[in-house]
């Protein structure tokens, strides 16, 4: 047994000095692969995402006695693997590519396995069967733990979709109460026409009534007619993209030219907040992508943040992602609210966890007017553009949402 041990000793030193090389050619076996595509934008730090530690557990698991080495791959390996599925899910994973991803990795690993007792006739027979068993002890772990977060975070997505449309239901009671006779008039023309009905309201405002009744009435009309406006419209952006409905469209753009009139128009929104709305970024930067759906993005964000920031206000900015990935480029919107308690750690499905009456605490949660219908409508437009989100935020002090774009696609 001490031999064995010993042998297994050699052959998880071995493997920790090729550990580079085992990556290299898991990599390209992915990128070779025509059923993971989500990885193509990728670059290589977060395809490797958690897959060292995968294979530094293998390593682990071989230096300890093996009557233990199936519990020490438990104990040290559920953690990455899990990891793994949360980060796949945040990147647009879907639930194959993710298990194919560690398909291959045992691919790899089983060949690396062969090379080597090719290589040492020597090896005992014992010694061989023994590591074998300890990487399918591996493997599992990190395919059912990976999957199982995965699954899991699905889930939750669902969940929150559930809660929306409850929201939304709840809405549209409220509206027919506070309008009466006016909502069941209006009722048939509200898909079609709701910006000709809001255009109406606003040229009530200014007429030559004064009457203190009717000003807030409009001044009602107004909120509510806008903020079915605003869920109606997100409620159908969501089912178009879970039908599959939505077709990216590619093709250069001024990302300056398209953030600064967008800022433009929701400023006076911004300031009537008493917020303020400012853009940041180099003139005339140019990148291929999808201009309504980049707008669509970044307005769900900055319409987020207005309205849940009381001081302060919001600011936008787009541009190189990092000296080192000039295959992307960045769009943050940063505001000075007051954070959401899930932390910087945590995935982007927290947000989509929380209860309606949570949202002065956590301004990303499903709000009363479909907030989480939006954030969900930007994690699917980011995967139709091979887009990242990073989510930053600090209890108190603010919420920064990242999202990191292709500069071209194929």
């Amino acid at each position: 047994m001490e031999d064995v041990q010993a042998e297994l000793a050699a052959l998880a030193q071995h493997l920790k000095g090729r550990r580079e090389a085992i990556l290299e050619a898991w990599q390209l076996a992915i990128r070779w692969d025509p059923k993971v595509t989500t990885g193509d934008s990728l670059p290589r730090v977060q395809l490797l995402d958690h897959i060292p530690s995968l294979l530094a557990t293998f390593e682990r698991a071989l230096y300890t006695p093996v009557a233990s080495a199936a519990d020490t791959v438990k104990e040290t390996g559920q953690q990455p693997a899990a990891a793994h599925g949360l980060q796949r899910w945040r990147q647009g994973y879907d639930l194959r590519e993710v298990t194919r991803e560690l398909v291959k990795l045992n691919e790899c690993v089983v060949a690396e396995l062969d090379a080597y007792t090719a290589a040492h006739a020597h090896l005992s027979h014992a010694a061989i069967a023994a590591a074998r068993r300890v990487w399918a002890a591996t493997c599992s772990t990190a395919i059912e733990e990976s999957v199982s977060q995965y699954f899991q975070l699905q889930k939750q997505e669902a969940a929150g979709h559930v809660r929306d449309m409850e929201s939304a239901l709840a809405e549209i009671r409220e509206l027919e109460q506070q309008r009466g006779d006016l909502w069941r008039q209006a009722a048939h023309d509200l898909r079609g026409n709701l910006s000709v009905v809001a255009n109406a309201t606003v040229a009530l405002t200014h007429s030559e009534l004064r009457e203190s009744s009717r000003d807030e009435f409009v001044r009602i009309l107004i909120r509510n007619v806008t903020s079915l406006h605003h869920l109606l419209d997100d409620v159908t952006s969501l089912a178009r993209l879970q039908a599959g409905r939505e077709q990216r469209r590619i093709e250069p753009l001024d990302v300056s030219q398209i953030m600064q009139q967008l800022c433009e128009g929701i400023r006076p929104l911004a300031q009537q907040h008493r917020l303020f709305l400012r853009s940041d970024g180099p003139p005339g930067f140019a990148a291929d992508g999808d201009a309504v759906k980049i707008r669509r993005i970044a307005q769900n964000l900055i319409l987020n943040a207005v309205k849940f920031t009381s001081d302060g206000g919001i600011t936008v900015r787009w541009g190189d992602s990092a000296a080192n990935d000039p295959k992307r480029w960045a769009l943050s919107i940063q505001d000075t609210g007051p954070g959401i308690h899930s932390g910087a750690g945590k995935p982007l499905s927290n947000a989509l966890e929380g209860k309606p009456e949570q949202r002065r605490a956590e301004p990303s949660v499903a709000a009363d007017t479909g907030e989480g219908i939006g954030l969900s409508i930007v994690k699917r437009l980011c995967d139709m553009l091979d887009a990242s989100i990073e989510l930053r935020s600090v209890e108190g002090s603010g919420t920064t949402f990242r999202i990191l774009f292709p500069r071209q696609y194929s």
